[in-house]
């Protein structure tokens, strides 16, 4: 009884002075409003990342490949690298051997048995409908990766897997192609055929090769590294005819191999430590997506920064007011003593109102930033808004997980910065109170 007591006393001690209690937690509103909503903002970052991986699957996906390899990857990333000499070398750094891939398929935790080595699809190409006349570039062609990958579909499925449908040519397509072909919507185009072609380099002719179309990629912002993905009787059959011309013993390079590994014995640092540690380079699909949360959280600590100034000065506003509130109460407080008043009483009080102002101005933050960021996750989603090809994707998301927790931060800080002011009221003489002017 007493704590609610002390609240309601202290909370009508704060509005004594409307104006000034006003301005204080006006202050820590716009502390609190910027924080939240930076906190809400690299929520729905991050959770869109999260669902992005999780729905990709992928995590027992590796991707391994010489440290030469991935030197040289690093150094055409880097801007200032600049061209490079030839030498009969370059073309042999990084490619693994048979040697190489033996090594790595004894590495324990391994899946040797899900080794995957793609090749690109060189030459010219293109691809078309019956349902349009214009024809368009083909470009990345690929068997889906080895492990559990579950890439999110706009419609339809995935290339089926089996024995059986392998050898069917079947296809997904990235995002636009179903409208670049002719089709209104995604939908329309599963089950309907679609033709490749690739020019033979030879005559000049151009070579078709017809595929069913099972499913359509869902925009996102690791299924689009993909590209088309294939199923295997139609690659074979693509790979064959472009490489037709070549030697009879023929192989492409490898480069690098894609494969699975026993995530239910070893973590992803313990599997690429053991690849390390036999000479080579492991890479995941966690890898990627740890550089774009990086980016996404550095321009979050940026923006965080200011809400935090914001808040300091808030702090000075809450010590500034709790200070005139006890001389302008300064005989009250001396009264309230005399007739009996512990000073732990007093301070009490005084901190409770530190706590309700921050209260009150982290609620009201709240509350504004939740209907501004629900609104522009609406309208940010409308035809032709920057994500309406992402759906999922919550550009503020408020949780209560994101949310209490700055509530009582800000609380927190406000009892810290409303200390000095309650020690001093405490602390006073009740004559002495009893005596000021």
């Amino acid at each position: 009884m007493r704590f609610f007591e002390t609240l309601r006393t202290a909370n009508h001690n704060l509005f004594r002075n409307k104006v000034r209690t006003f301005l204080t937690i006006l202050a820590i509103f716009v502390g609190s409003f910027t924080i939240i909503l930076n906190v809400a903002i690299n929520s729905g970052v991050n959770a869109f990342i999260d669902e992005q991986t999780a729905a990709l699957g992928g995590d027992n996906f590796i991707m391994l490949m010489s440290k030469d390899s991935a030197a040289m990857m690093s150094e055409q990333m880097s801007a200032s690298t600049g061209p490079q000499e030839f030498t009969e070398k370059t073309n042999t750094i990084g490619v693994l051997s048979d040697t190489d891939l033996e090594t790595l398929k004894n590495i324990d935790g391994i899946d040797a048995d899900s080794f995957y080595s793609p090749t690109p699809l060189n030459g010219t190409g293109y691809i078309t409908s019956s349902k349009t006349d214009k024809k368009y570039n083909v470009g990345s062609a690929m068997i889906l990766p080895p492990g559990n990958f579950n890439i999110p579909l706009a419609a339809g499925t995935l290339v089926d897997q089996t024995e059986e449908a392998k050898q069917k040519n079947q296809i997904v397509l990235p995002p636009e192609y179903p409208q670049a072909l002719g089709y209104e919507k995604d939908e329309d185009i599963i089950g309907q055929t679609i033709t490749f072609a690739l020019k033979d380099e030879f005559d000049g002719s151009f070579k078709e090769f017809k595929a069913e179309v099972v499913g359509v990629e869902a925009n996102g912002i690791v299924s689009s590294q993909f590209g088309m993905l294939l199923s295997r009787a139609l690659y074979d059959e693509m790979y064959t005819f472009a490489t037709k011309y070549y030697p009879a013993n023929y192989e492409a390079p490898t480069y690098y191999v894609m494969a699975t590994f026993d995530n239910t014995r070893f973590t992803e640092d313990e599997i690429k430590q053991a690849i390390s540690d036999a000479g080579y380079y492991a890479w995941t699909i966690n890898d990627m997506m740890g550089v774009i949360r990086t980016f996404f959280d550095v321009i979050m600590i940026v923006f965080s920064i200011f809400g935090g100034i914001a808040l300091l000065a808030a702090a000075i506003g809450i010590v500034n007011t709790l200070l005139m509130s006890v001389e302008e109460r300064t005989r009250e407080i001396g009264l309230d003593k005399a007739l009996g008043m512990s000073s732990g009483r007093v301070f009490t009080e005084f901190a409770t109102e530190a706590i309700l102002l921050g209260f009150w101005g982290s609620v009201f933050g709240v509350i504004v930033a939740m209907l501004i960021g629900n609104a522009v996750n609406f309208a940010v989603h409308q035809p032709g808004a920057f994500l309406e090809v992402f759906p999922t994707f919550e550009l503020f998301k408020f949780t209560v997980g994101n949310v209490l927790p700055i509530v009582i931060i800000i609380m927190i800080i406000a009892l810290i910065a409303g200390t000095a002011p309650a020690i001093k009221a405490a602390r006073k003489n009740p004559i002495e109170a009893l005596r000021y002017e």
